[in-house]
């Protein structure tokens, strides 16, 4: 049996006794969709570009082993749509995605992500959004 500790009169049982919180995969995706957001968000061209509806990025999420019993060696695959502006390092846009969602998954759901596919949707262009029908260079 365990060895309780008392504190206050109410008995507390050492955490990696307690059980196990488990993280749902719907909540893995909310982790991976905002860091993708925070990372897009990061770079400084992309605050003159405004999200519209339907416009944040959008996570699934394959989750291959859930954490343990202590929070730790889960693994899940991403696949994450991001809408960009152009013109715009398309490269370097997706590989600090990538950098941002292994980073916070890691760090909030304690899983390791061994995989992260950025799939760009749409290229914003600041004079095609506003009706200009001319040729973009």
């Amino acid at each position: 049996m365990a060895q309780e500790f008392r504190t206050a009169g109410v008995s507390l049982v050492p955490a990696a006794e307690r059980g196990a919180t488990r993280i749902a995969d719907r909540a893995v995706a909310r982790i991976a969709a905002r860091a993708a957001r925070e990372a897009l968000e990061a770079e400084p061209d992309v605050a003159g570009v405004p999200y519209g509806p339907g416009s944040d990025p959008r996570t699934t999420i394959d989750v291959h082993r859930p954490p343990d019993r202590d929070g730790l060696n889960g693994e899940a695959r991403v696949r994450v749509a991001v809408e960009l502006p152009y013109p715009c390092d398309i490269g370097a846009r997706c590989g600090a995605v990538r950098r941002r969602i292994v980073s916070r998954v890691r760090e909030l759901a304690g899983m390791t992500v061994r995989q992260v596919t950025v799939e760009v949707t749409r290229l914003h262009s600041a004079p095609l959004d506003a009706g200009d029908t001319g040729r973009v260079r």
